[in-house]
């Protein structure tokens, strides 16, 4: 027996929207999305991304499970690069087989990178000073209170070009490109949508509708007679009665706290746009 919903979205495209910088709660909320979007059985999905990047771990999972949905349950996918999708956003977009990006969209920015801070100098300013015990040498790489060994350097930077070969890699995969020819540009500048059109990394320019339009017909429906269902996360039930309340998440991994972000990524490597 077929649900009357499951008709109903089978003739419909699912939308979601991930903006603002990639983190596990994004992951959560992205994977859930997938979930409903099987479950329904959506022919198609427009996943539209403005968000400059975020964690490693969890742009890869966002990345596969995006993969699966395509090859498992033959969803037809169609990515939208809005103001931003660099970094992590792009791991995330090019695993949609059809990306579509304004022509003024900030995109690229492939590459890896790991934040330390240092504040030895400022600590022994104001007389502080810490006596750590560890297990090894290298228990407290990247701890604040000092300067990184050279062989600390060494390990971190093996560390961040094993990242790096990682999203080559999968750069070129969802592109269909060369991982030499990915390497020419993934050093980490950004480039405009017209820019990475001609470099490969988008298919098409052009606006969310646009992509949408493009969903449609990959799914054989009527451009013109098919909804766009957005999944996102509900609202608050006090949200719901007081409008105005607070300023609730309208999209999948929206804005999170910036400082709260640097603080729990602090010593990851990141693929993350940082201007």
């Amino acid at each position: 027996m077929i649900w009357p919903f499951k008709k109903k979205t089978r003739k419909q495209i699912a939308r979601i929207e991930i903006t603002g910088a990639i983190a596990s709660e994004t992951r959560k909320q992205v994977l859930k999305a997938f979930k409903t979007i099987e479950e329904k059985k959506f022919p198609a999905l427009l996943l539209r991304i403005d968000s400059p990047g975020g964690t490693v771990g969890d742009s890869q999972e966002i990345y596969a499970a995006l993969r699966r949905l395509q090859q498992d349950k033959e969803v037809k996918v169609v990515a939208s690069f809005g103001n931003i999708s660099a970094s992590g956003g792009v791991y995330i977009g090019v695993g949609a087989k059809h990306i579509v990006a304004n022509p003024g969209t900030i995109t690229g920015s492939i590459g890896v990178i790991l934040r330390g801070n240092n504040l030895e100098r400022l600590l022994d300013k104001v007389g502080v000073s810490f006596k750590v015990i560890k297990s090894g040498p290298y228990k407290d790489i990247l701890a604040f209170d000092r300067q990184l060994t050279g062989e600390e350097e060494r390990i971190l930077q093996e560390l961040i070009d094993t990242s790096y070969q990682q999203f080559v890699h999968t750069v070129a995969e969802g592109r269909n490109l060369e991982p030499e020819t990915v390497k020419s540009f993934a050093d980490g500048r950004i480039f405009t949508g017209e820019q990475a059109l001609k470099l490969g990394i988008v298919d098409r320019l052009g606006t969310e509708e646009d992509a949408r339009i493009w969903a449609a017909e990959l799914a054989g429906l009527d451009p013109d007679k098919t909804e766009c269902y957005t999944i996102e996360e509900p609202k608050p039930w006090l949200n719901r009665l007081i409008p105005g309340r607070s300023k609730t998440k309208s999209s999948v991994g929206a804005a999170i706290d910036w400082i709260e972000f640097e603080l729990a990524t602090s010593g990851q490597p990141l693929w993350l746009y940082k201007p």
